[in-house]
């Protein structure tokens, strides 16, 4: 099937992956949307915050050679032997260091790909789809920050005949968020703190509009309630009550709590920022299955880690 009409539609994506089984039901394909209006403390995927290209810098590939240094035109380069730098006042992204590197120590992070390019890569998938109850799913960043984008991408692969998800923070305009649910199966839904101001210190944003759109959300998709759980800022019972109240009263399918990890924080350094968050610890089993208890004991569907 052909889908021409999509082809001008550019989004800025920075990973396809293949075989997901985290992501919904089935083996997915998970399209990772650059940029998030959210910057919370523990992201693990902060090459996905920022709306725009990026450079990642692996010093440990480095071979210090200098081609990069030689081939900036704005002297954007700083180092060279380790702690290798790109000075993001001065760089235009114009790629010729991450171009001219033997052994791809630079990486550009995030391409423009078109509707159909996306749904072509997913089409290697569509065997796994149909056996498994799979499909695709929008993830980031935040998909709903190039919401037509994703409008665009979702209507295709409903022709196609797939089964579609959004992971979302649900940080976004109702108007544009209703849009792209027309095309939805299932929404995985974040929900990292009921308190505002402690959301706001976490996140830099408020949860107002995110409490607000997953009751309209309910109206319009399945809902799968997902929670990151993090020592210290949001895994205490009294907390986790408050969600269980809100997964309870607009009928959610499932909640999955997300233990807390580090797999992300090699990557801070890579793109020149610091980890913010403070590491008090992992989350225990005895604690995982205490949280888990809360909402079994409203009849809720638990599962932990997908």
């Amino acid at each position: 099937m052909k889908h021409s009409t999509q082809d001008e539609k550019k989004g800025l994506i920075f990973n396809i992956q293949r075989f997901s089984i985290h992501d919904g039901p089935g083996i997915r394909t998970t399209v990772f949307f650059k940029g998030c209006p959210l910057i919370c403390k523990w992201c693990s995927n902060p090459e996905g915050i920022n709306a725009t290209q990026e450079i990642m810098v692996d010093d440990d590939k480095c071979i210090h050679c200098g081609e990069c240094k030689k081939a900036c035109p704005e002297e954007a380069v700083i180092g060279i032997e380790g702690n290798k730098r790109i000075d993001a006042g001065k760089c235009t992204l114009c790629m010729k260091c991450v171009d001219v590197c033997p052994v791809k120590a630079l990486q550009c992070v995030g391409d423009f790909l078109s509707v159909s390019a996306v749904i072509e890569k997913a089409k290697r998938d569509a065997l796994f789809y149909r056996n498994s109850g799979g499909g695709v799913t929008l993830s980031g960043g935040e998909a709903l920050l190039q919401w037509e984008f994703a409008r665009d991408l979702l209507k295709i692969c409903k022709e196609e005949g797939w089964h579609t998800a959004l992971d979302t923070t649900g940080f976004a305009s109702w108007v544009n968020m209703r849009e792209v649910l027309k095309y939805v199966d299932l929404v995985l839904y974040d929900i990292k703190h009921m308190d505002e101001k402690s959301h706001i210190e976490g996140t830099g944003v408020s949860n107002k509009l995110i409490l607000e759109n997953i009751e309209k959300t309910a109206s319009m998709a399945s809902i799968w309630i997902r929670i990151p759980v993090l020592p210290g800022y949001n895994d205490s019972s009294e907390h986790m009550e408050m969600i269980a109240q809100v997964a309870s009263k607009v009928v959610v399918a499932k909640v999955s709590l997300l233990p807390y990890h580090e797999w992300g924080r090699h990557k801070y350094g890579k793109l020149g920022t610091d980890y913010s968050f403070e590491y008090p610890g992992l989350i225990n089993d005895e604690k995982l299955k205490e949280i888990s208890g809360i909402f079994e004991g409203k009849g809720l569907e638990v599962t932990v880690g997908s």
